[in-house]
């Protein structure tokens, strides 16, 4: 039913005879001359019907937005002066000569163009017209040819794509699973995977040497902009590697994507530890474009008489912090105050500061409420350390360590931004890095251990000395950042049954993981190769590229913040006969108060 696609045309095709079909972007009538915008996914052209052409005139009068029609008419020049330079088909129009409704379309309940000031919640509601806009398909466009191109590397290199189950055991990943009962077996369940992380390894165990898969995954977890219920990831296993040879296979495929798909040279990938990106960032997950450090002052606070830091500066558990704001002198006290409200969502209970107005002129150069609590030795010790300067405003973090860097962490951020420090320059605009070295473990609120990845990675350590000192045991995990996002994450695995038992046993789930994950431990006895690998978020990988904030955005139909399906009202009840099938009772919640 077409000869071209719409935003193929160019001057080449002048005084060809060509058929489209497509969506009408936008009518105008001028004067007796009819305008039609027909759209499809590569782009629109403007055909041109005029009344000498009357049936088809006729018809053109008749056309609304999202009408479905199929033109014929030969590609002419555009007017002089009617060039649209801002339109791949800018410099031509279709004369046209024939034209079919192929069908109607009621008024859409918002605008399909640049235009549209659609809420989220009707844009989700109507995902299929939203997804008609230009720029929603060329965000999934662009995620197409990025899963092609990963596909094309890895499979250059050797791995193969294997498919992994999707009904499976419930798990212990750090999240809740999904869960799916079975007719088959009353009163039992399947889980939907977190990730494909035990059958990856067994595949290893297999022989596979190198498998790669882009997988569905699922968490029942709160959501934020970057996270979904359902996730896409590109993940990859290996056997007799290093993490090194993780960490060069995977900076080769993000260069080769990039180059691909936005003709962007990734520069280098720095390594940090753990250690190094929580000290000098707040993050595990550090924006590397921003310049801006945080300055351990806990030394120098240990003896002040304010208690706001004297108190974490001698708590093991505490840390405080300074960080410069460079020009940041001229901000005004609403701007700080607001600064305040900021670091409050992160736990911290204020946010203290020094204005650096003439510091020659010693204390009296300086703007502060906390200076008649600090000696002046101290504070020009601060000043000194965090290298600050006329015009410099100089923030305090003071409270437990993870408090101290997720609120400080995040205002770093925060500042980069809104001062201006994030370059617009091509060169700049990507900053990856590893961090490396995480701890194993992480203590829950209620003091309980849990692995700061997964409980199957592999331990810095013997055996002996995790189970005697967890705290103290450090991984050998891996994971990759852009731009403040963690886009990966992997790590060599356990591949000795006395390990993992043993990591097991340090998180008090010796029995239940035998129930769950007996097969593997048995697997691990038959010969496990030494293995390792690594799970990028596609979703989020796709959002940074396309240069949009949420991964909605980049996600065919996805869910909203509260894990529901607008568009088909999913999740939805089932009836009586289907719960009694699966030995179900639902004990009537209160859908209000859910």
């Amino acid at each position: 039913m077409r000869s071209h696609y719409c935003g193929e045309f160019n001057a080449s095709h002048v005084g060809e005879e060509v058929e489209v079909v497509g969506w009408v972007h936008r009518r105008r009538d001028h004067g007796g001359v009819i305008f039609l915008d027909i759209r499809d996914r590569t782009g629109i052209v403007q055909v041109v019907f005029d009344p000498d052409t009357e049936e088809s005139f006729a018809t053109a009068d008749k056309v609304r937005n999202e009408y479905v029609l199929r033109a014929t008419g030969r590609v002419r020049p555009r007017p002089e002066g009617t060039v649209n330079p801002e339109m791949a088909t800018g410099e031509i129009e279709v004369l046209g000569d024939t034209l079919d409704i192929l069908n109607s379309s009621e008024t859409p309940p918002f605008q399909l163009d640049e235009y549209s000031e659609a809420g989220e919640d009707v844009r989700l509601r109507y995902r299929y017209l939203d997804l008609r806009r230009p720029e929603m398909q060329r965000r999934l466009h662009m995620r197409a040819r990025i899963t092609s191109a990963v596909r094309r590397f890895l499979e250059g290199a050797g791995f193969w794509d294997v498919e992994t189950p999707t009904l499976t055991r419930a798990t212990p990943e750090g999240a809740r699973d999904y869960l799916v009962p079975s007719r088959t077996h009353p009163g039992d369940f399947f889980a939907l995977p977190q990730s494909p992380q035990v059958f990856k390894q067994l595949l290893m165990i297999s022989g596979f040497d190198r498998y790669y898969q882009i997988a569905r995954c699922y968490r029942d977890e709160d959501l934020r902009h970057d996270r979904q219920p359902e996730f896409t990831q590109i993940d990859i296993e290996a056997s007799f590697v290093s993490e090194q040879d993780v960490m060069s296979l995977t900076e080769d495929m993000l260069r080769t994507v990039f180059e691909e798909i936005l003709d962007v040279r990734l520069g280098e990938f720095p390594v940090l530890t753990w250690e190094e990106a929580m000290a000098k960032y707040g993050s595990d997950k550090p924006d590397l474009r921003i310049p801006l450090e945080l300055t351990d002052i806990a030394d120098l606070m240990r003896e002040v008489e304010f208690k706001v830091f004297n108190g974490p500066a001698n708590d093991p558990e505490g840390r405080v912090v300074a960080l410069r704001a460079p020009g940041g002198g001229g901000l005004s006290r609403k701007v700080i105050d607001d600064y305040t409200g900021f670091v409050a969502r992160y736990g911290a209970k204020g946010l203290a500061y020094i204005k650096v107005n003439d510091r020659s002129a010693g204390t009296e150069g300086l703007q502060s409420p906390i200076l008649k609590f600090l000696p002046e030795t101290v504070v020009n010790e601060v000043l000194d350390r965090t290298g600050a300067v006329d015009g410099d405003l100089v923030f305090f973090g003071a409270d437990k360590f993870n408090v101290v860097c997720d609120a400080m962490g995040a205002l770093r951020v925060e500042l980069g931004r809104e001062l201006g420090m994030i370059s617009e320059a091509p060169e700049d605009k990507w900053a990856p890095c590893w961090v490396v070295e995480f701890p194993m473990f992480e203590k829950g609120r209620d003091g309980a251990l849990t692995p700061l990845h997964h409980p199957f990675t592999q331990p810095s350590c013997t055996p002996e000395a995790l189970v005697a000192e967890p705290m103290a045991a450090s991984s050998r995990a891996y994971d990759v950042v852009l731009n403040g996002y963690e886009i990966g994450g992997g790590s060599l695995r356990i591949h000795d049954q006395s390990m993992q038992a043993a990591v097991f046993e340090a998180l008090n789930i010796g029995q239940e993981a035998e129930v769950k994950f007996g097969f593997l431990l048995d697997a691990l006895k038959l010969g496990a190769p030494p293995h390792g690998g690594i799970a990028l978020g596609l979703d989020r990988l796709v959002m940074l590229m396309t240069d949009t904030h949420a991964i909605r955005d980049v996600i065919a139909f996805p869910k909203t913040q509260t894990a529901a399906c607008l568009m088909t009202a999913a999740p939805g009840p089932v009836d009586a006969h289907q719960l009694r099938e699966l030995h179900i009772r639902t004990t009537g919640v209160d859908k209000k108060d859910s």
